[in-house]
């Protein structure tokens, strides 16, 4: 089932740990079910049937049709695909939108560059042109007006993106160093396409996993001699809510003269106040600030008196407005979705915390991951004024052969996402890393965590379903 329930949901029920695995192994009797999917890793229905339409009439035998909102996304998209796989790729006009047929064997390259990109044709622009009335205008300088405002920076250094990777991907391309040549510096495990979008997209990647000792001290180190492009982080990071010394970070790009780029994700911009040290930040919209589940947006925002402003400000309105903008009917849900935030942002904290100290102290989890709990300090150094600790946790148990069993007996919604008004858990690392997962354990990432993205429902209520989950530890 969507989830929630809606014909644009970004997230789908996968309500047992055996039904994660069947799904990640494209296994028929769980993917045949499935009626929706997080819409850069499965294919929308609506989007489905454009596809077929456009492959109808542009692809060839052999070929495969992808769908791009413009004749941008579907140039970078061909000349990436081309270099990867030494195949031509056509690209033809489709009724506004760009199509490029696909050689069959060059199938996997297009659907890694929609996925890491975010470039895609949404659920609603797809949706009006099968109803033939899709709509042309822009509604992003509303949201640069309202999301301004609530960072208090002006409209004009707000740029709205069609999902929260295209923004992290904008930013990457906006980097001087990286035309350059410089590779990046990412800095604590990220989500997994942020870290894979600078492997694919960039000149390769430094990875720190962790922001401590002689590793971190080498780090600075090397950004003070400005050897990177960019150094980029999670604040805190997905899913190990761990947060940096963004100071002493900020005060080695300061010096080297590198951009520092700070995802505020996990728990939004009314619980950090990242924008205070970092030069540009990138925030998944489809989150915590739509709240909702049911639009896909990504927003980067400029510090207005970082050093690099001028040259990010020019090559951030020209990506958004170009390549990846926001589609029109998105746009007016996301603006509708808006009302109530940060204030909403309230009941989520406090569920956050709740449940972060009941898993702490219960004697059959044997760890819990919150910025309540995890490198407090750092993480109070960035936390708004009047910021909380976040919704999203992370725990194990102690004995990690239980895990699917407390996972399948914990009665609330489960599927990949977070930011939702329910309470949504997953598998976090069998969903995002099944095919490294040695990697991720070697990163401090076990294959057996869960992670929780704590809704607004009543807190006793919340307690009990884990509590009694946790029976089964």
């Amino acid at each position: 089932m969507p989830l929630p329930d809606s014909p644009h949901a970004v997230s789908v029920c996968l309500p047992t740990w055996k039904s994660v695995i069947g799904y990640e192994e494209g296994r028929d009797k769980v993917v045949r079910k499935m009626r929706m999917g997080y819409p850069r890793f499965f294919r929308h229905p609506l989007v489905k049937r454009l596809t077929a339409m456009a492959a109808e009439e542009i692809a060839e035998d052999g070929e495969e049709a992808f769908v791009f909102p413009n004749k941008v996304a579907a140039q970078r998209a061909l000349r990436w695909i081309e270099r990867r796989t030494e195949m031509a790729v056509r690209s033809e006009s489709f009724n506004g939108m760009h199509v490029l047929a696909v050689p069959a064997k060059a199938r996997q390259a297009a659907v890694d560059y929609q996925r890491f990109t975010g470039e895609l044709v949404s659920s609603r622009q797809a949706e009006d042109f099968l109803e033939g009335k899709v709509r042309e205008g822009d509604k992003s300088h509303l949201l640069q007006r309202r999301l301004g405002k609530l960072l208090a920076i002006e409209p004009d250094h707000v740029f709205i993106f069609n999902s929260g990777m295209a923004s992290i991907t904008a930013v990457l391309r906006a980097l001087p160093g990286v035309k350059e040549g410089k590779k990046t510096l990412q800095i604590e495990f990220p989500y997994v396409d942020a870290l894979k979008v600078q492997e694919q997209f960039g000149n390769g990647v430094v990875f720190l996993n962790q922001a401590i000792g002689e590793s971190f001290d080498e780090a600075l180190r090397r950004i003070r001699a400005g050897e990177f492009a960019g150094v980029f982080t999670e604040c805190p990071s997905n899913p190990l809510l761990r947060t940096i010394d963004v100071q002493r970070v900020a005060a080695a790009c300061a010096e080297g003269g590198v951009p520092f780029v700070i995802d505020d994700s996990a728990v939004g911009p009314s619980n950090v106040a990242a924008l205070r040290y970092a030069d540009v930040v990138t925030t998944s919209l489809t989150k915590w600030l739509s709240g909702v589940g049911d639009v896909m947006a990504g927003m980067a925002s400029v510090r207005p008196d970082s050093d690099h402003a001028g040259i990010l400000l020019a090559a951030l309105a020209e990506e958004s407005a170009r390549s990846t903008p926001l589609y029109i009917g998105d746009a007016e849900v996301l603006l509708s979705n808006l009302k109530g935030f940060p204030a909403r942002m309230a009941a989520h904290n406090a569920n956050g915390l709740a449940i972060a100290e009941m898993l702490a102290n219960h004697p059959g989890v044997a760890e819990v991951w919150h910025p309540s709990l995890t490198t407090r300090e750092d993480y109070d150094k960035i936390r708004a004024p009047r910021g909380g600790y976040g919704p999203l946790l992370s725990f194990v148990l102690k004995n990690p052969k239980k895990a699917p069993k407390v996972f399948d007996a914990l009665q609330v919604s489960k599927g990949p996402s977070f930011g939702t008004p329910f309470t949504l858990a997953c598998p976090y690392t069998m969903l995002a890393h099944y095919t490294e997962l040695d990697w991720a354990e070697a990163c401090g990432v076990p294959s057996h965590l869960i992670r929780v993205s704590c809704g607004a429902e009543e807190t006793s209520g919340l307690l009990n379903h884990f509590a009694t989950a946790l029976e089964q530890a």
